[in-house]
């Protein structure tokens, strides 16, 4: 699987970015999957409103200080961002449940590097409602002094919840690790935003995490897991915005 680890982090997109987005593509916030409705948050979270269900991939909890213990010097504060994204998150649907696809952590010791503010805002996440940890190739191994279940896959209705796609055509997968993003040319300026993929069968996640790079939907691992014409539907400040594959731009050469 290709894994976009090294990839250029993507921000969310400043109020007028939507703005740039071309005028013949609509605002969407919600999709079919295998038959069920599902909304599309634009802080690149899914809610699924018949379950109560809130989905989030590839935190990357604590990169910061994973790259900061090689010399990379980023700021330490990516946990503590990514955190109270996803607070807010969980503020505006009231979920019964929060489901991390993988990668949570961005590696195995992530989890004991988490400073106290960064356990208490997962505390409280997990407070009245049940958090249900995938497990991911950066974070395989279970963390069981932060709570929660721990599965490899999460299987409800028709819907597969993992992080790493299965082999062949899975219908109702919903899955992160690729970190997709898309790419647009709008009067002259380049937009590259993370983005939802799907082709009503498959789902790819965008990362939520501060430091989460990203790889282009256009690149042949993602191309590669669709069997029909497929879509990104890019963050916004908002909403989200659908737009066909085809219609974004591969990554500049070199």
């Amino acid at each position: 699987m290709a894994r976009p680890d090294g990839a250029p982090a993507d921000q969310t997109p400043a109020e007028g970015d939507a703005a740039r987005v071309p005028a013949q593509d609509s605002a969407d916030d919600g999709i079919l999957l295998a038959g069920v409705h599902l909304l599309l948050d634009p802080a690149g979270a899914l809610y699924w409103p018949e379950e109560r269900l809130l989905v989030v991939a590839d935190l990357h909890l604590e990169k910061g200080s994973a790259f900061a213990a090689r010399g990379v010097p980023l700021p330490p504060y990516d946990s503590r961002a990514t955190l109270a994204l996803l607070e807010r998150i969980a503020a505006r649907w009231q979920p019964r449940a929060i489901v991390a696809l993988g990668d949570s952590f961005h590696d195995r010791g992530a989890a004991a590097r988490l400073g106290s503010d960064e356990r208490a805002s997962l505390a409280a996440l997990g407070r009245g409602r049940e958090m249900i940890w995938i497990a991911g190739n950066h974070d395989p191994d279970p963390a069981p002094e932060l709570g929660g279940n721990h599965l490899d896959l999460l299987r409800l209705g028709p819907l597969t919840l993992r992080h790493e796609p299965a082999p062949g055509f899975v219908r109702g997968e919903i899955v992160g690790h690729f970190h997709p993003v898309a790419r647009l040319v709008q009067r002259g300026r380049s937009l590259r935003r993370r983005c939802f993929a799907t082709d009503g069968s498959r789902l790819v996640m965008p990362a939520l995490g501060a430091y989460a790079g990203g790889l282009n939907i256009r690149d042949a691992a993602l191309a590669g897991l669709f069997v029909r014409d497929y879509a990104a539907h890019l963050v916004g400040a908002a909403r989200t915005y659908r737009i066909a594959h085809h219609a974004c731009l591969p990554d500049r050469a070199g």
